[in-house]
Formats: structure tokens, C-alpha cells, sequence
């Protein structure tokens, strides 16, 4: 995706001056967490490390002797079942439900770090991206010198998969439109529109929590997986009902959420998308399917800087909830 190489034939490609530049971004420090897997139920750690400027954001295995390294690239997905998993399928290694950290990292405006794991999937916390971006506030960011370049749309692509489907459109700025339609009356039909300006994804969406019905849990179980789940870190149904005691952090936490998944999914393009995102039902496989059908075209698409002007704050829209 190497389109545009420098700042200078950037600034020359778009027309933009330099003083309306956005910057790339890492952290001033590294800072670490522990927290539980969601699946294996086992205690991880991770160590968020600054990376220079292009670095992009990496993932490394340091429970291995070899302590391989994988970019948090669409290319590098091996699995979206449960979760956005990266990986080697021919060495059987892998880093699961990165989305969360994804999130944080994106709605953070976090172009380049390198994150050390100790296991095969990013702890689950509270089950949202709100720790990962107290971990950010707690060091602070630092810009780089870099220009900040985002994947500007250039025309619609379309993606379905089992009647769930997800379409990017050309916009100025990132938005996703998102609508659910569940059967469970605790949740129903929601629909949530949010413009990704400047402060709006921790304010808005970071809280938001992983959610699941309580025969989904038990059966998964079953299988060896979730075995960390619990009431701590996500919202359980049982039928029509919340199960957490506390209830929900926003009445339409489960859109909310959709949409914390579909941004975290979405940056392993590499880059931020400059569009309009509109999802039915969409979740890891269909965002995955997404971007591959977008940056398979190159007409469809650029690397342009971004401008300052696109971190200007616009209120979250909600279209509708049912």
C-alpha cells in the first residue's frame, strides 16, 4: 500500500499544505496490563512499547523462543469465528480478539507501536476498549514527524455473506452506520451512525461491552472456549434478559459495541479509512471481507494525508433504535 512514499509527494498528490497536516502518532512511554483471556481463562500480559515513524502497529509473541512478530494487517487474519484472529496457520501460531485493542488504538489516533504478548489472545479486560485507552492516557501520545495517511475511498465497494452485509462509500472524514436486529427483546433493532472526529470514540463508543447469550456461553464451553467469560467482562443474556447486575452502560450498548468491533476490525487496513462504512449484521468475517474486496481494487482507493480539518468535532448521530 506503499502509494504515496514521502511527505513531500503527498503534500504534492492531495494539494495540501503542510500546516493542515495531521501528524503520525506513538506513545511517550511503554506501559503494561494483565487481565484475563476471554477463552483460554489464563492470567496474560501485554506491554504496549512507541515505534517509529511507518512502524505501524505489531503484534510480538515473547512466550516464543523466536518471538515472531505480526503486523495487525487484513492480509494476516487467519480467523474471524469468534474473534479477529492474526497469525501463522502453518506454524499454529496465533493472537486472538485483537478488535478491542484495535479500537482503542484507532480511536486514539495510534499510528505506530509495537505490542509484546505473552499468549495467544489479547486479555479481554472489561470485555470493552476502555482500559487499553486508560493504559494510552496514562502515558500520554507524542506526534511524529511523519504525515498521517489515510485510505481515502474512491468509489463504493459492497461485500454480504449470509445475509449479513457491509458497504464503504467515499466521505469526507470516517463514519460507520451500523444496524443489528436481534430477536432477544433486550436488544431488538438498533441502529447507531457515528463520525470518528477527534475525541468521539472514547467519549461515545470505548465503554461499550462484548456481549452474549448464556446458551452461546455454556455451549462454547463446551468446546474448551470461553472459559474466561464471566459477568466481569461482558453483558450476558438469557433470553430477554441482562444478566448483569449493574445493567447496561448505555441503553443501546450493543450497537455501541458492533461498532467498537467493526473500528478495531477495520485499522488492520493499515491505515485509517477516509468513507462512509453502512453495516447490517455485520461482524469480524464480513469487516474482514470488506477490506479485502477494497484494497483488492486499486481503483477504488488512495493514500492521501490526512487533514486537521477532519479532526473537527461533529456530534454522534443516533438514526434509530427500535
Amino acid at each position: 500500500m506503499n502509494k504515496i512514499a514521502d511527505l513531500s509527494a503527498a503534500l504534492a498528490h492531495s494539494g495540501t499544505s503542510d500546516h493542515d497536516v495531521v501528524r503520525q502518532r506513538t506513545l511517550k512511554a511503554s506501559i503494561g496490563c494483565a487481565g484475563v483471556g476471554l477463552h483460554s481463562g489464563h492470567k496474560i500480559r501485554i506491554t504496549l512499547h512507541p515505534a517509529s515513524e511507518n512502524h505501524g502497529i505489531v503484534f510480538r509473541r515473547t512466550d516464543l523462543a523466536s518471538q515472531p512478530l505480526f503486523p495487525a494487517r487484513y492480509d494476516g487474519v487467519i480467523d474471524t469465528q469468534l474473534c479477529t484472529c492474526l497469525g501463522d496457520r502453518d506454524a499454529g501460531i496465533k493472537i486472538g480478539t485483537i478488535e478491542h485493542l484495535m479500537a482503542a488504538l484507532a480511536g486514539s489516533r495510534i499510528d505506530n507501536v509495537l505490542i509484546d504478548i505473552d499468549a495467544d489472545e489479547v486479555p479481554v479486560m472489561d470485555g470493552s476498549s476502555a482500559p487499553f485507552n486508560f493504559l494510552i492516557d496514562c502515558v500520554g501520545i507524542t506526534e511524529q514527524n511523519a504525515p498521517r495517511q489515510v485510505i481515502e475511498v474512491l468509489k463504493s465497494v459492497e461485500v454480504e455473506y449470509k445475509g449479513c452485509t457491509a458497504r464503504v462509500d467515499p466521505a469526507h472524514g470516517f463514519e460507520i452506520d451500523f444496524e443489528i436486529d436481534f430477536a432477544s427483546k433486550a436488544i431488538k433493532n438498533q441502529r447507531m451512525s457515528v463520525k470518528f472526529d477527534d475525541g468521539v470514540f472514547v467519549a461515545d463508543i470505548s465503554r461499550a461491552r462484548t456481549f452474549g447469550f448464556l446458551h452461546e456461553v455454556e455451549a462454547m464451553r463446551s468446546m474448551g472456549l470461553a472459559r474466561g467469560g464471566s459477568l466481569d467482562n461482558a453483558v450476558v443474556l438469557s433470553g430477554d434478559e441482562v444478566m448483569n447486575e449493574e445493567g447496561l452502560r448505555y441503553e443501546d450498548e450493543f450497537v455501541r459495541h458492533k461498532i467498537l468491533d467493526a473500528l478495531g476490525d477495520l485499522y488492520t487496513a493499515g491505515k485509517q479509512l477516509q468513507g462512509k462504512v453502512t453495516a447490517y449484521k455485520s461482524g469480524h468475517h464480513v469487516n474482514n471481507l470488506l477490506l479485502k474486496a477494497l484494497l483488492a481494487d486499486a481503483s477504488a482507493w488512495r493514500l492521501v494525508p490526512m487533514r486537521k480539518s477532519a479532526l473537527h468535532s461533529v456530534e454522534t448521530q443516533e438514526l434509530a433504535m427500535a
